[in-house]
């Protein structure tokens, strides 16, 4: 598909639309559909910036790729003096006092914020229902959800509300969502992109990461965000990914892919997703690449290595708000009456379902046998990781288990939501550069740390022969 961003510089330089009413058309899109995709509109700063480039262009000043390009960001970014609530009741009403690193990249690149978009409530969640403004509805088919968390990211990308979006992705919350609304999603290595300014769910896990329509999107939001950054002690520096990828001719034996056997053995594996999926492992094996099955993890381990760090993380990020510092304060009759009755009455059921987990599996007495196997089990997959990316360079998986399930289906059997996440909990865990490709019911393909190039580069060959 052609590029989303390079459709919209064309049309600027050659004055076929201002700037000022392709924002303007995109923000009333927004707000008269009914997928329930925003929590706040920003109309004051895309309207600002909108009337800048206008003037340049008007002046025959020349214009980066990225300005005046409008993309949505997930409710969990900090944008100075807008409303940052990560879809939860707490934070309402709570301003940004600053702005995420990544997010002040594309804007310093002239990108313009339309939206803040729903999401599960502070990531907690794989269908955009556990929100205070109300489920996000998917793109394709009303009736069924997004996807979570980034689901109303992956929703305004695919009905065409912003050129592209920026998604958080925890477990899978960028690639779930867009395989379920048909759009590719990045999750890149951990700690390629700056995670300052975002609301932490997993600290070890969480990579801020885009969704858009195109691969050629993926690699130019991607690069626009990458590098160091002085307030992340976990970035890193990074090798732009070249255009060219698109185009170089593949070298024999440049692909050697895997998948893993468990994934297939998994009992609750839809069978139209694993005939589609075999059928997709025929097609590239007729195009002499090798495909090697391997042997890892049964996706149970994965599931529960996942939660019980990432509830014990949350556990311990969400202990700031409490209705003192942060959040919306109910009065009781002290102060800790006070944290008591705010925690309660402002996190939802989900929210405190993984805050009571974490703190259980922290406490004294459960860390020894929980947590601490959950730490030796990450080490375990990370290994094995390793070991694999020595034998194959790619990896290639569904993304979930089971077809878009319909609206408030998951929200009746919490652990079937856990269980959703089985295809992709693991590459998180890896810290690996993973995308979702909207065939079928989505394909990731995922490589070794650092490798974003190669991943494009085959998803764009993929395409080829889908």
């Amino acid at each position: 598909m052609e590029s989303e961003i390079l459709k919209v510089h064309n049309a600027l330089i050659a004055k076929n639309i201002s700037c000022a009413d392709l924002i303007a058309d995109k923000i009333s899109a927004i707000r008269n559909s009914s997928n329930n995709t925003a929590n706040f509109i920003l109309d004051d700063v895309a309207l600002e910036m909108a009337l800048a480039v206008d003037s340049k262009i008007k002046n025959d000043e020349e214009i980066g790729f990225l300005e005046g390009v409008p993309f949505g960001l997930k409710d969990v970014y900090l944008l100075q003096g807008c409303n940052a609530s990560g879809s939860s009741k707490f934070l309402k009403d709570y301003i940004s006092p600053y702005t995420a690193t990544a997010i002040k990249k594309l804007m310093d690149a002239g990108a313009i914020p339309v939206v803040k978009e729903n999401c599960d409530c502070f990531g907690h969640g794989s269908t955009s229902e556990n929100t205070f403004f109300g489920p996000v509805k998917n793109a394709l088919d009303e009736n069924l959800v997004a996807g979570g968390s980034s689901g109303g990211s992956a929703v305004n990308v695919a009905k065409g509300f912003t050129a592209f979006s920026i998604g958080g992705d925890t477990g899978g919350s960028i690639r779930q969502p867009a395989a379920f609304n048909k759009v590719y999603g990045l999750k890149p290595t951990y700690g390629r992109i700056s995670r300052f300014g975002i609301m932490a769910y997993a600290s070890s896990t969480d990579c801020v990461g885009p969704i858009a329509k195109s691969l050629e999107d993926i690699r130019i939001i991607t690069n626009a965000m990458s590098g160091k950054d002085i307030h992340d002690s976990t970035t890193t520096d990074s090798i732009p990914i070249p255009e060219s990828i698109f185009c170089d001719k593949i070298a024999d034996n440049e692909f050697c892919l895997g998948y893993y056997k468990s994934f297939f053995a998994n009992e609750n594996i839809d069978q139209g997703i694993k005939q589609n999926f075999e059928g997709m492992i025929s097609k590239i094996r007729k195009k002499g690449i090798t495909v090697k099955e391997l042997e890892f993890f049964d996706t149970n381990i994965l599931v529960s290595t996942y939660y019980v760090l990432a509830m014990a993380e949350t556990a311990s990020n969400l202990a700031r708000l409490d209705g003192t510092t942060y959040g919306e304060r109910i009065l009781g009759e002290g102060i800790k009456d006070d944290r008591a009755i705010s925690r309660s009455e402002n996190f939802t059921e989900e929210t405190k379902r993984r805050i009571v987990g974490g703190t259980q599996v922290l406490s004294h007495g459960y860390s020894h046998g929980i947590y601490t196997k959950a730490r030796f089990l990450l080490r375990e997959i990370q290994r094995k990781f390793q070991s694999d990316f020595s034998e194959v360079n790619l990896v290639i998986s569904p993304v979930t288990p089971n077809p878009t399930p319909r609206m408030g289906e998951s929200l009746k059997d919490p652990l079937l939501m856990y269980l959703s996440d089985a295809y992709t909990v693991g590459f998180s865990l890896g810290g690996l550069p993973t995308l979702t490709c909207p065939f079928g019911q989505g394909v990731q393909v995922t490589a070794d740390k650092n490798n974003e190039a190669l991943v494009l580069k085959f998803a764009h060959f993929l395409k080829s022969i889908i």
